[in-house]
């Protein structure tokens, strides 16, 4: 048995398995106590590899796992929705994929390079990079933060952390309790006996953290309507739809008695300069005489022929405008040299100019409003850009360019992680799901089904204040992997160095 679990075929299987498995802690499963599993795993391959090129196969191994089974749904908006050829969508889901996985490669090599003992490796360096490497990932090349680990713990005792460390403090947290678990499974007598208390003493901790209350209720509570319109990806952008199209959110709004009405991402999919004005203003008018604000995702192009993915919003406060400042690639923006591969693709409105990087709460129904448009929200980071003036967090998003897929409930769980950091409620509203109101805990106070049209509407309120993480953002948990990492290879330096020496 020894014999075929040290057999290269094995020693690529089995972090692929592991990396796929992780997927079920994430949502929709949301089984969180399995990255803890997967991960120890993944530790404990790792110290078996005989060379940092081994330990860089078992991370891309495992990378290979999560993100082909965890983002799946890349596939499905290239090729349902985009309209690109089968086998080029199939390539440029694996290059993706591929891509991604590198960033844990990357940390098995780092690893493998230190030559740790197995107690410093589980407790210092196998943290520090894992996290650090899942912050690259979320930073280079525009980042795709998507699957952080950290974002499986919304619901476990480690979710008290976030609101200190941010998502990557979460992270870190688990990687760690990982490196704990190992110690428990490998180690022998009085370390095992620690590891297993410390572990203890880690998700006790967490729970406490959870008890703490980091902001405070600001204003009286109000009512919010979240518009669900439920239009289809293949019609939305259809000139023969765009008359019904309207005319439904038109409807969804006049039924909606709330002080704050909120529309998806590109409600209106057409530019704002061809949008009917009568239309505007009707919708204006009815809002002003309920003392109502209502937030409308439509894009809005310059003089300069530059066009933007924003929000405008019309009602009872003056007439204010958020664009979308971190744009999605391919999606959103064409990388450069990489044009020819959009011209495969059916992606209307693929070229959209990024909006102001610190943007300004927008000042709706009573309260300061910070939005965020689509996986804007998946960079905590950039949420709290609007904090602590901000007292309300809104995303709008078309999640239907990835269908009945793991993302709705993946992007879901990202943004009860932006809540828990912030202290602050998240309002959320999609074109097909998920539509929600989250509480400042990271609860899921109400939402709709997918593939419904219909209005989420509840009383919320506003919060005032700011959390350890909206202080200081991702600096502290970075700089801190950063200095961990310094501080082991110059240990090995100085190990080898004196090597040297005695010969």
């Amino acid at each position: 048995m020894k014999a075929l679990l040290r057999s290269p075929r094995a020693a690529i299987v089995a972090p692929l398995a592991a990396g796929a498995l992780s997927v079920a802690g994430f949502a929709p499963l949301a089984a969180f106590p399995l990255p803890f599993l997967t991960l120890a795993g993944l530790l404990l391959l790792w110290r078996r590899a005989a060379t940092p090129r081994e330990a860089f196969r078992i991370g891309f191994a495992f990378g290979a796992g999560l993100f082909g089974a965890g983002v799946s749904w890349v596939y499905v908006s290239l090729h349902d929705f985009g309209s690109m050829p089968a086998p080029l969508a199939g390539v440029g889901a694996f290059a993706f994929c591929a891509i991604l996985a590198l960033y844990p490669a990357a940390a098995g090599w780092g690893l493998a390079r230190l030559q740790l003992g197995p107690l410093a490796a589980a407790l210092l360096a196998f943290p520090a990079l894992w996290t650090l490497f899942e912050w690259l990932r979320g930073w280079v090349f525009t980042g795709v933060p998507w699957l952080a680990v950290g974002y499986s713990q919304v619901d476990s005792p480690l979710a008290g952390f976030a609101p200190i460390g941010g998502v990557y403090g979460v992270s870190f947290a688990v990687a760690l309790c990982a490196g704990l678990l190992c110690i428990v499974i490998s180690g022998s007598g009085k370390a095992r006996t620690a590891a297993g208390l410390a572990l203890v003493l880690a998700f006790g901790l967490g729970q406490l953290l959870k008890q703490i209350t980091w902001t405070s209720p600001l204003g009286a509570p109000f009512q919010v309507a979240l518009l669900q319109g439920n239009i289809p990806q293949e019609l939305k952008f259809r000139a023969d739809r765009y008359a019904a199209t309207l005319a439904t959110y038109k409807r969804l709004i006049e039924a909606s008695r709330a002080q704050l009405i909120v529309l998806p991402e590109t409600a209106i999919p057409r530019f704002l300069d061809a949008v009917d004005p009568l239309y505007l203003r009707d919708i204006a008018r009815v809002a002003a005489e309920r003392r109502a604000d209502v937030i409308i995702g439509v894009p809005i192009r310059d003089p300069d022929g530059r066009y933007f993915n924003s929000l405008i919003s019309v009602g009872a406060s003056p007439t204010q405008r958020y664009d979308k400042s971190h744009r999605v690639p391919f999606g959103e923006f064409v990388p450069w040299g990489l044009s020819w591969m959009v011209k495969t693709l059916a992606v209307p409105l693929s070229d959209f100019s990024s909006g102001p990087e610190n943007p300004k709460p927008l000042a709706l129904g009573g309260q300061l409003v910070a939005p965020n448009i689509c996986w804007e929200d998946a960079f905590g980071e950039e949420v709290i850009r609007q904090l602590p003036q901000a007292t309300l967090l809104v995303n709008v998003s078309n999640v239907a360019w990835f269908g009945d897929s793991l993302a709705p409930a993946q992007h879901l769980q990202i943004s009860r992680m932006r809540a828990l950091e912030t202290g602050r409620t998240m309002l959320r509203a999609t074109n097909t799901g998920v539509t929600a109101i989250i509480d400042p805990r990271g609860n899921v106070v109400a939402s709709l089904p997918q593939f419904t049209e219909d209005v989420l509407r509840g009383e919320v309120q506003g919060y005032g204040g700011a959390s350890p993480y909206v202080r200081s953002g991702n600096y502290p948990i970075v700089l801190c992997c950063l200095g961990l990492v310094a501080a082991l290879a110059f240990r090995r330096l100085r190990i080898v160095g004196r090597a040297g020496e005695s010969r």
